[in-house]
């Protein structure tokens, strides 16, 4: 229950900002994670975005005050956030359909967009494999593309850095060097630092020279590992469910340490991968 009075301390935190920044980071705080781990728990537990739900709320709240008359679109605008009367009608738009200037008229229907709240529920037919696994710090090598502070950015960066590592031949030269555990090609979210310095490598642990690929030091941790195989919708879905029923009840919570995808078999058609997630034992 913890968990989930964190995860609702996060709610509480932005309904007091929707007027004023909303710091993911803070957020984070609250939810005992890094902000790049609270993003993943939210989109997956929310089935929407963080930042498409903080719009939702915010545009609620707008179309309201558009609606009592008394103030200003421009005042508006600026009141949650939006600099410019352009990116105000663009959100407002993405919402309820149409210009914040149409919400004044009688009859118009508008949406509104409660606040959320988070409850557990009682999952689990479907067993999960998982050991916990302790792994000193190692190196990996590779390439990596930087990440954005809001996660949902990235749904383009990451799938375009595994095309480009597939066509230019960058799979076969980091598999020839893969020489200690983990064995597999790496997909690595290093976001347990500042957010500025959010990176995602496609990698391999090595001990090898670098070839002129990129290095980073994977830190010391503890792992909840689980194991699939299928599609790279199969991987979304298993991270789905160790987020929203392994974790509330398993006695963990997020380390700070990198999320880490290992994918054992390269070929399509066979993909077997697994999932390894940073944790550390609930104090109490």
């Amino acid at each position: 229950m913890e968990w989930i009075e964190r995860l609702n301390g996060t709610i509480n935190y932005i309904e007091e900002h929707l007027t004023d920044e909303i710091d993911y980071e803070e957020l984070g705080k609250i939810a005992c994670c890094s902000a790049y781990h609270f993003q993943r728990m939210f989109g997956y537990m929310a089935g929407l975005p963080l930042s498409e739900y903080i719009r939702r709320r915010k545009m609620s709240l707008a179309a309201a005050d558009l609606q009592s008359g008394e103030e200003k679109i421009l005042d508006i605008a600026l009141k949650y956030g939006y600099d410019s009367p352009t990116a105000f009608n663009r959100a407002f738009q993405s919402v309820h359909g149409f210009a914040p200037s149409q919400a004044r008229g009688e009859g118009v229907t508008l949406k509104s967009f409660p606040p959320i709240s988070f409850q557990m529920t009682i999952k689990g037919a479907v067993q999960m494999n998982y050991r916990i696994e302790k792994k000193e710090a190692f190196r990996i090598v590779g390439l990596s593309a930087t990440l954005e502070a809001e996660i949902e950015k990235n749904f383009e960066t990451v799938p375009g850095l595994w095309n480009k590592a597939s066509e230019d031949g960058t799979i076969p030269r980091l598999c020839a060097m893969m020489d200690r555990s983990p064995m597999g090609v790496l997909g690595v979210s290093a976001c347990n630092e500042a957010a500025d310095q959010w990176r995602y490598f496609i990698a391999v642990s090595s001990t090898l020279p670098s070839d002129g690929f990129e290095e980073y030091i994977v830190p010391a941790a503890t792992w909840a590992v689980f194991s699939g195989e299928g599609s790279g919708i199969s991987i979304q879905d298993l991270e789905k469910r160790i987020v929203t029923e392994w974790l509330p009840t398993s006695g963990y919570e997020y380390g700070a340490a990198p999320d880490v995808e290992v994918y054992l078999d390269p070929n399509p058609a066979n993909t077997r991968y697994e999932v390894w997630i940073p944790v550390v034992k609930k104090n109490g």
